[in-house]
C-alpha cells in the first residue's frame, strides 16, 4: 500500500511512507529526522533506528540514528566565520572549543504537504529559522527549508529546498550523517564509491585545505571489504562521476546511495570504532571549515545563497534485493 500513515515515537507524532518494500518513518517535531528505513521484504533494518528508552541520547546527539540533516555538517574552527561583512559564531560544542555538526538539531518542523497515488507517497515540511531564536543567534539570515520525502517501490528520495529570506547573501552547506546497519557481519559487504583524494586533517579534525593522494583508499573505486575497517575520514568525489555510493552484500543485496554530484563534492566514511554494526556514509555539499579555508568556493563547495534565489538538494536511497 503506497500511502502515508501516522505514528508515534515517545509522545512524538511520526509519518510512515510504505510502499510494499520498504517503510519510512519522519520525526518531523524532534528535528525531521527520517528515525528507521525497514525493509519489508529483507525483514531487516536499513538504518540505525532509536529505541523508545534512547529518548534522553537522542535529544543530545540526535545525529547518532536514521538519516539526519547536517546544517552545516562537520567541524568548523572555534565555531567562528566571517562571511560577506557578517560574523557567524556558533555553539562551541566539541573538543578545542570547535563547532560540529550544525545549527539542525531537534527544531520542530511542520507538515505542509502529504501525497499519496498508485505510483508512490510523498510528504512535504517546513522549517523557518527566524522562529528559532538559538538558530538566528548563530546563523542570523533567515532562511527557509523545505523537505520532500518521496517513497516509489524501493526507492526512497529526499529534497532540500533551501531560500535565503534577507537581502545579502549567505554562505550554506548540508550533509546526511546516514546510519547503515551492518549487522554485526562486516565481513559480508563490501563498499563501493568514486573519490579521487583524501583530505589533510589537523590534530583538531580540521581540513588543513591540502588533498592528499588516495593511496590503499584507491581501494574504494573497486569495492573495498568492510572487515575490520576503522573510519572517521574525508573523502574528496570524483569530479564527473555519479555521486554514488554502492554497499553490497556478499549475496548481491544492494544499497544504492545517490546524491547530485553538481553540488555534493565530498563524502565522509564513520564506522565508530572498528567496523560492527555501523557504517555512516555521509555526502556532504561543503568541506567542514568550509568558510576559514584559504580555498575557492568550488573547491570547498560552499553554496552562496542569493536572496530569494532556492536552491534544490537531491539525494535517495535504493534497495536493491539480492542476486537470484
Amino acid at each position: 500500500m503506497k500511502q502515508v500513515t501516522k505514528g508515534q515515537w515517545n509522545g512524538y507524532d511520526t509519518y510512515i511512507l510504505h510502499s510494499r518494500e520498504l517503510e519510512i518513518t519522519l520525526l518531523p517535531r524532534l528535528g525531521n529526522n527520517i528515525i528507521s528505513i525497514r525493509d519489508l521484504v529483507q525483514d531487516r533494518d536499513v538504518v540505525r533506528r532509536p529505541d523508545e528508552d534512547d529518548l534522553a541520547f537522542y535529544l543530545q546527539k540526535p545525529y547518532h540514528f536514521g538519516v539526519p540533516l547536517l546544517i552545516p555538517p562537520g567541524r568548523i574552527h572555534r565555531g567562528q566565520f566571517e562571511y560577506e561583512g557578517v560574523r557567524y559564531q556558533f555553539d562551541q560544542n566539541t573538543a578545542n572549543d570547535n563547532h560540529i555538526h550544525g545549527l539542525h538539531r531537534t527544531q520542530s518542523w511542520c507538515v505542509s504537504d502529504i501525497e499519496e497515488d498508485e505510483d508512490g507517497c510523498a510528504i512535504t515540511t517546513e522549517l523557518l529559522t527566524e522562529n528559532e531564536e538559538h538558530w538566528m543567534a548563530q546563523f542570523p539570515i533567515p532562511l527557509k527549508l523545505e523537505m520532500t520525502f518521496s517513497l516509489h517501490n524501493a526507492v526512497f528520495s529526499q529534497r532540500l529546498r533551501v531560500t535565503n529570506l534577507s537581502s545579502m547573501p549567505a554562505p550554506f552547506g548540508m550533509g546526511y550523517h546516514t546510519w547503515f546497519l551492518l549487522d554485526g557481519k562486516p565481513a559480508d559487504w563490501t563498499l563501493q564509491l568514486p573519490v579521487s583524494g583524501i583530505y589533510g586533517q589537523n590534530e583538531e579534525q580540521l581540513p588543513t585545505g591540502e588533498l592528499e593522494s588516495l593511496g590503499e583508499w584507491s581501494a574504494l573505486n573497486e569495492g573495498i571489504n568492510m572487515q575490520g575497517r576503522n573510519w572517521d575520514t574525508l573523502l574528496k568525489a570524483t569530479e564527473g562521476e555519479p555521486a554514488t555510493a554502492y554497499l553490497r552484500r556478499q549475496d548481491g543485496y544492494t544499497l544504492k546511495y545517490s546524491a547530485d554530484e553538481a553540488f555534493f563534492k565530498h563524502w565522509v566514511l564513520f564506522t565508530k570504532g572498528e567496523s560492527d554494526q555501523f557504517l555512516c556514509i555521509e555526502p556532504y555539499t561543503w568541506l567542514p571549515d568550509a568558510p576559514n579555508l584559504a580555498l575557492s568556493d568550488e573547491q570547498t563547495g560552499l553554496i552562496r545563497l542569493e536572496p530569494e534565489q532556492p536552491v534544490e538538494l537531491f539525494t535517495r536511497i535504493e534497495v536493491i534485493p539480492p542476486t537470484d
